[in-house]
């Protein structure tokens, strides 16, 4: 059995390790509270556009627009977000196995957040731009991963945008997902066509498109940016919450141990003074 002290140490090392992950736990939940907010507020937003983008499509009946039609080229970029911190729980492994599954190494690909960023260098993909420590403000950051990825799809460099983003579901539930942003798949409303059918539009409807889409993309990858750095912050919540659960656990275990050596201390202190006397 180990020595009083060196439990005593132990458990020293583990309260002291419980203090931080205690705090970070709150950090967390404090950061969450407020990246929930910022992902709520932008929601409607994104909504109203999406919306305005919908009705444009579907008074488009046969259009040859670039952001419509598919191109020739075949390879894909992929816009991966992942965290610059970790202490995140299995947060980035998860979006790690995702790029395993379902990207191929030869396309390019952005990645925001330098654990992607050492990740997905260290294997050999091929990235045309990082960005790292991006928070949730950082809207002009997110303008220039849209426009890049723009840039590249108009001169048929890429045939398809996508992104690898977490979608949160909950506190406790949130999963990586891929999602198709361009070419703009048009999905028919066949009774909210009929009310339009007659829209005119000023400029023409393909006109509008050339400046709503990249407004529309923009909007879409800062959408995705503030629901992942929400899913960010509660795992990483989650995590310090099971660590802090852990530590205390180690802890009471530590103290069980170190008054059972107290108690056997005692027990042969008293053994050697009754033995001593009897002697006599």
């Amino acid at each position: 059995m180990a020595s009083k002290l060196e439990i005593k140490n132990r458990i020293r090392s583990v309260d002291s390790t419980k203090k931080i992950t205690k705090a970070m736990q709150l950090v967390a939940a404090s950061k969450l509270r407020k990246s929930k907010e910022r992902m709520e507020n932008n929601k409607e937003y994104a909504f109203y556009l999406k919306d305005s983008v919908d009705t444009i499509l579907s008074s488009i009946k046969a259009s040859d627009h670039h952001y419509l039609m598919p191109n020739n080229s075949k390879r894909v970029l992929t816009i991966v977000y992942t965290s610059d911190m970790g202490l995140c729980g299995g947060y980035n492994a998860n979006v790690f196995k995702m790029i395993q599954e379902h990207l191929n190494p030869e396309d390019p690909m952005i990645i925001l957040g330098s654990r992607g960023g050492a990740w997905v260098t260290r294997r050999g993909y091929q990235v045309v731009k990082s960005l790292y420590n991006v928070d949730e403000e950082a809207y002009e950051d997110i303008v220039d991963v849209a426009n890049l990825a723009l840039k590249m799809y108009v001169e048929k460099e890429i045939g398809t945008i996508q992104i690898l983003y977490t979608e949160f579901i909950n506190s406790m539930s949130f999963e990586p997902k891929i999602i198709k942003l361009l070419p703009v798949e048009r999905n028919y409303d066949l009774e909210k066509d009929v009310l339009i059918q007659d829209t005119i539009f000023e400029p023409d409807g393909e006109a509008i498109l050339d400046e709503l889409v990249p407004l529309y993309l923009k909007s879409l990858l800062y959408s995705y940016w503030l629901e992942t750095k929400t899913s960010e912050q509660a795992s990483r919540q989650s995590a310090m919450e099971n660590a802090t659960d852990n530590a205390q656990e180690l802890r009471d275990g530590l103290e069980l141990k170190f008054n059972q050596a107290r108690q056997a201390a005692i027990t042969q202190e008293i053994t050697e003074i009754v033995g001593g006397a009897n002697a006599l």
